[in-house]
């Protein structure tokens, strides 16, 4: 086709893509024009024309060779077909500029020849990815075989890096962020059917930013001018490091000694050329190490003491293995610089670091219910509007006494594919319309609201804080929980217990949590939202940022499609949703004005709110995945020393007492009352949480009881309660009854608050937890 007459060019792209007449002739016209132009410059070939035409090197677009507005073709359009045919090959830049905006779909209709191409368009379309990142990718895949000339064959991993580096080089501020990884799910896609080579990365991620490091590039990363020094740095973590430490840890083990040991002490004695530090070298270190650079000035580090022990180790480590290795060590066996006395302030350290975050988690308990109350206002409000606009078909709307009118998507997303129809009011947009186009905004004025990103981030903030205050987990557990995670535990009187299995993490421990029907109602809306798209949650993996790999496929529960492939939440999006909604929070309440919380700061008050509970100490351990009782109480805010110390005398106190025929197995008639007692616990209303054992404590005044859990299902015979109580407190006003008047209000307050409870419990209909079902692997 390269000097095909213009004739057989306009034959070949109008058998493709048919249209109507009209269309077919403007088609046809658009590529004549610009095959005149082009024939006005020397040369035997197009390509050889269009390189004489200055068109490929220009900065002016190519549209500004239309002759008047009220043509009926366009050169841009002419010039798109000559590339989609394969009669030009332009650079990246001059493409990105001057193409269609639906280049890759006249692109993809033109190479009917290329099997392993429509192959390759068919597996993207099946990628449970929303139509806008199908579409994204589809017309970078365009762009990379237009540019660089190559079939879908020749696609190889080093060809898809090169173009994702040009791309983000020619594209503008307003889309470089989301650039990053362009031709991700085209990496996914092809390295899942086998046709890149052995040894590539299974990610185009982990291609990008690397994977694990070994010990001595972990090293050369921070430039250490001693050779000597370097190798001694790399032979003593390497030998630490097969004791069994994680990645993280051994990356925070090299930070510490080589940047902020060893290369401080070479900036400020550069003479230094061993371990044998002098005073003056190791109080000019401690000067430097002891504040840290911020925006606002230099303040005091934090962990200074963890510093401290890791480079005392460092001395004390080689002067013992040098008694084992002479040849290997004992060079390099020096005094330890650092004098026991620097240690004494490690105490009084833990106990100041200790005092702020039991003071920080004083802080937050009170605010807690506060921020609870507005993710679940803004979840509700989110998706009463998303469902609205939906159903209003380009049509005004009105949602809680405001109207709103559908927008078309802003001037900037018209340059791509995915931007959809740009009707500006009350013109019904394509029904097929994916996230981040669905655009409101009030009738009488306002921003504009893009609804569907809006309702995914409401939802998302709604069922991460749920789930961290109500298991106490720690963020990246959270990040871990998948379909496979959610079990059941059938009692033999029928009923079933829902179990959360939460993986090895931090401690390297799996451990079970019982489901309350709060918690249970969280999971099963996650649940719900994943498999409403696709049926079942896609088997995707996880990247984790501190380990630097992906795990095997999995039904991850906090996925989303929110890039060119789906993928897992990351810690920094979860950091980030949370901060969000308590400014939110902050602009309507000014307790919260400059507080946040963390993802930390829901399992410190959940241990808090276990402990004040009553729950003994080592079951709360046990729930929260700790090692040791000590590390529980250090999260517990008000629990005193003393407390504990006389709680654990009480507990040596009674073991001693209790009879010793208490410490064997359980009989079969035992066992079969604990599981009766269950059974006694359910009342009118729902069920009764109070412990096994003990009788009822409030002589069964169920509606001010806090062990009462509310069923859903009788928020009914709530109300009725409610219409019965103001009757009795009417008659008793009209008495004078005063005190009988005190004890009614009471027990108003105490069944509106349950029944506001239950009502946000209660699912708008019945929810499936099917058995997990796997979807098609794909990769972040």
């Amino acid at each position: 086709m390269s000097a095909a007459p213009v004739e057989a060019l306009v034959k070949a792209a109008c058998s493709v893509i048919p249209r109507s007449a009209i269309q077919l002739d403007k088609r046809s016209r658009s590529i004549r024009r610009f095959a005149e132009h082009l024939s006005t410059f020397p040369g035997d070939t197009w390509q050889e024309r269009w390189d004489a035409s200055g068109l490929g090197t220009s900065t002016t677009a190519i549209r500004s060779l239309n002759p008047t507005p009220a043509a009926s073709w366009t050169m841009t359009s002419g010039f798109s077909w000559f590339v989609a045919l394969r009669v030009l090959v332009p650079t990246l830049r001059v493409l990105r500029t001057n193409a269609v905006s639906d280049f890759f779909k006249i692109f993809l209709a033109s190479q009917p020849g290329d099997p392993d191409l429509t192959a390759l368009v068919t597996a993207i379309e099946a990628a449970p990815v929303s139509a806008k990142s199908r579409n994204q990718t589809l017309t970078d895949l365009s762009y990379m075989l237009a540019v660089q000339a190559i079939p879908a064959s020749d696609i190889s991993p080093s060809g898809l890096m090169h173009f994702g580096l040009g791309l983000r080089k020619v594209s503008t501020a307003w889309d470089k962020n989301t650039r990053k990884l362009a031709g991700a799910l085209v990496w996914q896609v092809l390295f899942d059917a086998g046709k890149f080579p052995e040894g590539t990365p299974v990610t185009m991620r982990i291609a990008t930013v690397g994977g694990r490091k070994s010990v001595a590039e972990l090293v050369d990363s921070y430039g250490v001018s001693n050779a000597g020094v370097r190798q001694l740095l790399i032979d003593y973590i390497t030998h630490r490091g097969a004791l069994g430490m994680d990645y993280s840890t051994l990356s925070s083990l090299v930070r510490a000694l080589t940047r902020n040991f060893w290369c401080v002490i070479e900036r400020v004695n550069p003479d230094q050329v061993d371990l044998d530090l002098d005073e003056a070298t190791y109080e000019a270190w401690r000067a430097e190490v002891d504040t840290v650079q911020t925006a606002e000035g230099r303040r005091p580090r934090q962990s200074i003491w963890d510093l401290l022990i890791a480079v005392r180790a460092l001395y004390l480590d080689i002067q013992s293995w040098a008694l084992e290795d002479p040849a290997r060590w004992g060079p390099w066996v020096a005094r330890c610089p650092i004098p026991p006395i620097a240690s004494r302030g490690y105490s009084a350290g833990r106990r100041r670091l200790a005092e702020r975050i039991a003071d920080r988690t004083r802080t937050r308990q009170p605010l807690l219910e506060l921020l609870v109350d507005h993710v679940v206002v803004v979840r509700d409000q989110m998706s009463a509007l998303l469902a609205a606009a939906e159903a209003s078909a380009g049509a005004d709307f009105e949602v809680n006494s405001v109207r709103y009118i559908r927008v078309s998507p802003p001037p900037s997303a018209a340059k791509f594919p995915h931007a959809g129809p740009r009707s500006r009011r009350g013109a019904a947009l394509e029904p097929d319309a994916d996230a981040g186009l669905l655009r409101i905004e009030p009738a009488d004025g306002g921003p504009a609201i893009d609804i569907q990103s809006e309702e995914a981030r409401a939802f998302w903030t709604w069922a991460i804080i749920e789930v961290l205050r109500l298991t106490g987990i720690r963020h990246e557990e959270l990040l871990e929980l998948s379909h496979l995670s959610v079990r059941q535990y059938r009692r033999p009187n029928g009923e079933i217990v829902a179990l959360l299995v939460v993986t090895p993490s931090k401690t390297d421990r799996e451990r079970v949590i019982p489901m309350s029907p709060e918690l249970l109602h969280v999971i099963a809306q996650v649940i719900r939202r994943q498999t409403d798209k696709l049926g079942a949650i896609p088997l995707v993996r996880r990247w984790d940022p501190h380990e630097r790999q992906h795990t095997e496929p999995m039904p991850f529960l906090f996925q989303r499609s929110s890039g060119p492939t789906p993928g897992v939440m990351s810690p920094t999006t979860v950091a980030r949703l949370i901060r969000r909604a308590c400014q939110e929070v902050a602009d309507r309440h000014p307790q919260f004005e400059g507080l946040t919380f963390t993802p930390h700061d829901f399992r410190r008050l959940f241990a808090t709110d276990l402990v004040n509970n009553g729950l003994p100490i080592h079951i709360g351990a046990a729930l929260l995945g700790h090692a040791s009782l000590q590390t529980t109480r250090g999260y517990v805010a008000v629990f005193d020393e003393d407390v504990v110390r006389h709680y654990q005398l009480h507990l040596t106190r009674r073991r001693r007492l209790r009879p010793q025929d208490e410490y064997r197995d359980t009989t079969v008639s035992e066992w079969q009352e604990f599981e009766e007692h269950f059974d006694r616990r359910k009342v009118e209303l729902g069920a009764c949480g109070r412990p096994y054992g003990t009788p009822c404590a409030h002589e069964h005044a169920c509606v001010r009881c806090p062990m009462l859990h509310v069923e859903p299902q009788m928020i009914a015979r709530l109300d009725d309660l409610e219409s019965d109580l103001i009757v009795r407190r009417e008659r008793a006003e009209a008495e004078g009854w005063q005190g009988e008047i005190e004890g009614l209000e009471v027990t108003l307050d105490h069944l509106r608050l349950k029944r506001e409870k239950a009502r946000r419990m209660n699912p708008s209909g019945p929810v499936d937890l099917p058995i997990p079902a796997f979807g098609r692997p794909s990769t972040n």
